[in-house]
């Protein structure tokens, strides 16, 4: 009698030992998942994700970002690279009034960052290849440019996923094939670029100015220049 009362007390505390163990387990997992949560949590909210097209007015050292655009008289597509406050662009357009085809690589360096306004100056070098087709540019001429394309980016960050674009754009070509042709255009305007998600900013951009060219020495003309665009862009890393 006395040998089965101590097994069943035996086995009473062993399972209470047991029961107690499993609520104590089960207790820890909620503090452990939520210590995996605060840890990830500054990570994401570091991120900022907004851009891809033109804005920011350089990309955040590491990031990288692939685009591409439509519009008049020029398509385009582009890969961005920043570096701290540096950044390296590598485009390519086309410019299909003239059937023209332009090959750049462009720095961009940040100057002033306040509060939510910041300013690139930029600075691209590169070839242009013209065919010469008048069929919708009667003043158009062939031969292959060198192109220096000078210019000034502004962002002025209006909303969490909105940001504002002054845009100034100094491109000169310069003859190759032929040595005193020239053409350069001093364009400025502006743009919205919003970040629509999963790393994807939508771009619209319109510019005016002046266009001045020369196909030979004494036969210079200046007309109406302009452009127009609407992009889409997405940050790789």
């Amino acid at each position: 009698m006395t040998r089965s009362v101590s097994s069943w007390l035996l086995v009473s505390a062993l399972l209470l030992t047991s029961a107690s163990a499993a609520q104590q387990a089960t207790a820890a997992q909620p503090g452990e998942e939520g210590r995996v949560t605060v840890e990830q949590a500054p990570v994401s909210s570091e991120e900022d994700p907004l851009g891809a097209v033109i804005a920011p007015v350089t990309l955040p050292a590491g990031t990288t970002a692939l685009y591409g655009y439509a519009g008049a008289p020029e398509i385009g597509v582009g890969f961005r690279q920043g570096i701290s406050s540096f950044e390296l662009e590598a485009r390519a357009r086309l410019n299909w009034f003239q059937l023209s085809a332009a090959l750049e690589l462009v720095g961009r360096l940040k100057v002033l960052e306040r509060g939510s306004v910041s300013l690139a100056p930029t600075l691209g070098l590169g070839v242009v290849f013209n065919s010469g087709s008048t069929y919708m540019d009667d003043q158009n001429f062939s031969g292959v440019m060198l192109r220096l394309s000078p210019g000034l980016i502004a962002g002025w960050r209006v909303a969490e996923t909105v940001t504002i674009l002054g845009l100034v754009d100094l491109p000169l070509d310069i003859g190759i094939s032929k040595s005193k042709s020239l053409r350069f255009q001093a364009l400025g305007g502006g743009g919205v670029e919003v970040y629509l998600g999963n790393n994807v900013s939508v771009l619209l951009a319109g510019q005016l100015g002046t266009e001045t060219f020369q196909e030979r020495a004494g036969l210079s003309d200046t007309r109406l220049g302009w452009a127009l665009k609407a992009g889409l862009g997405a940050r790789l890393f």
